[in-house]
């Protein structure tokens, strides 16, 4: 393993070399200009799991490394000329392996790119012999930093040098990849954007100065997300872009009787529209996220014959997104998201005249908390065998509406407690999601065989996307028949007695 260390801000390269040949014999192999480029997913998956993606290029070469942060260790390296977009599309199988599980359908983005000259050293002794090589990387902005490698066989001679670099020369062992520093520069940090929702409310804080921040919170996450929807960089984008957008409308709807009831009524139309403009490319993307699923879920004999469908959602997803993308340049959009914006940052006035704006948040939080929590309840024991599919749908938005409501206020309760209780929470909604999302399938793809049936498609497609609807249709079954056991652990009454005292609290 290799040894980085750091150079003194006074110490330049020249300086380094022009004082280490006065110890040891210096030749300089190569000297190169190089880019550094880290790479990343918007939301930080390799960092978030110990990896470093760097992409460096020279005349001579360019390089993908892929390396454990904290030991400057390569787990995997190849040449390319470009940097894939996906993970999928690397040639190399160890890196698909590597990356597939992680990425999934996440884009890998330049996080952000450094210009240096690179020396690279050899240092000898009295007879010549190579006993340790240096990179030394000078940067402008940034220490200047170099790597050791060790020469088999000239350990003693390779330490006594090492000893000279911080004991003489000022280095200090690096502490940080590069990255850091570099991220710095441009006022960010690793991991400085993240879909999952961290609002840290005092218990006393006003209920509608809590509700601007609320709503703040999520007005970020929707501008950060707002042009890889656009671009359509990646499909998590607009998912992430649709649940800001989701998460504010539950809270306008939620929340009553905190803002000014006209400001409430306006931007909860404007949000509602949000959600129905950006549905339809958001299904597409879905569909083509699965496709690999829907293939595998069929016979092995006549899963080829499904690949027209993929070519055919395709097509409606990029006629879709552009629609999309049109409609988020207008000026409907950015005015009234502006409008919004100018709202939240307006400083709350001092005696509010809606009937909860002075409650406290805790308070206010209680009461919300409670009474959905019960129309969950109330909803999930009315279903039977024989209730119709809306019935088990509208109990799916109750359990949402919850969700996204004990995510706002999680920083006023016991965290364990209520990370328990949003884990039952969210299996009960997972089997919910399962049925609602195989019901919408079905009835699509039966949409979608009429409109390939007018486009001359192969009967042996129409064939095996009915096979798929019959998948779906025993899949959708399942999870009806798996919702009783769900919700009979969500309304246990250890559960119940937990959520009760979790308020109390």
């Amino acid at each position: 393993m290799s040894l980085q260390f750091d150079f003194p801000a006074n110490l330049s390269a020249n300086k380094f070399i022009e004082r280490l040949s006065t110890m040891t014999g210096v030749h300089l192999a190569s000297r190169q200009y190089t880019l550094k480029t880290y790479y990343d997913s918007f939301d930080w998956r390799l960092y978030s799991n110990g990896i470093l993606c760097e992409f460096n290029r020279s005349k001579t070469a360019s390089v993908i490394h892929f390396k454990k942060p904290d030991q400057d260790q390569t787990i995997a390296s190849v040449e390319l000329k470009e940097v894939p977009a996906f993970s999928q599309q690397f040639q190399s199988g160890e890196l698909r392996e590597l990356l597939s599980p992680i990425l999934e359908m996440r884009a890998l983005l330049p996080v952000c790119t450094l210009d240096y000259d690179i020396y690279y050293l050899n240092l000898t002794n009295h007879d010549e012999k190579t006993v340790l090589r240096l990179q030394l990387e000078e940067h402008e902005l940034l220490p200047n930093r170099v790597t050791v490698q060790k020469i088999k066989g000239y350990n003693k001679a390779a330490e006594q040098l090492i000893s000279a670099f911080t004991d003489e020369l000022g280095l200090t062992p690096s502490q940080q990849p590069l990255l850091l520093p570099a991220l710095k520069l441009q006022g960010r940090k690793p991991k400085d954007y993240s879909s999952k929702i961290t609002i840290n409310l005092a218990p006393d804080m006003r209920a509608d100065i809590a509700a601007k921040y609320i709503y703040s919170h999520l007005l970020k996450a929707i501008k950060a997300n707002e042009q890889g929807t656009i671009a359509d960089t990646d499909s998590e984008f607009l998912h992430d872009f649709r649940v800001a957008i989701r998460r504010t409308r539950a809270g306008l709807s939620q929340l009553k009787n905190v803002l000014p009831e006209q400001t409430s009524t306006r931007f909860t139309e404007f949000f509602s529209w949000l959600g129905q403009i950006t549905g339809p490319t958001r299904d597409l993307d879905v569909y083509l996220l699965m496709f690999a699923d829907f293939k595998n879920s069929l016979p092995e004999a006549i899963r080829d014959d499904l690949d027209p469908l993929y070519e055919f959602l395709f097509t409606k997803q990029q006629k879709s997104q552009q629609e999309l993308a049109k409609k988020l340049k207008t000026t409907h959009y950015l005015a009234t998201l502006s409008e919004w914006e100018q709202y939240l940052k307006q400083q709350a006035p001092n005696n509010p005249v809606e009937a909860h704006a002075n409650l406290s948040i805790k308070h206010l939080a209680n009461r919300r908390l409670w009474k959905n929590y019960q129309r969950v309840l109330k909803e999930g024991k009315a279903i039977t065998e024989d209730s119709p599919h809306d019935d088990l749908h509208e109990l799916r938005k109750s359990c949402k509406k919850l969700r996204y409501l004990m995510e706002f206020f999680q920083s006023l309760y016991h965290e364990q407690q209520i990370k328990h209780f949003i884990k039952n929470l969210k299996g009960l909604q997972e089997v919910l999601g399962t049925f609602q999302d195989c019901s919408v399938q079905e009835e699509t793809l039966k949409q979608f065989s009429e409109e390939m049936l007018s486009q001359n498609v192969h009967a042996n497609t129409l064939m095996a996307m009915g096979v798929l609807i019959q998948n779906l249709d025993t899949q959708r079954t399942q999870a009806r028949q798996d919702f009783f056991e769900k919700f009979a652990t969500f309304r246990h009454e250890e559960n119940h007695s937990a959520f009760k005292a979790l308020l109390a609290d």
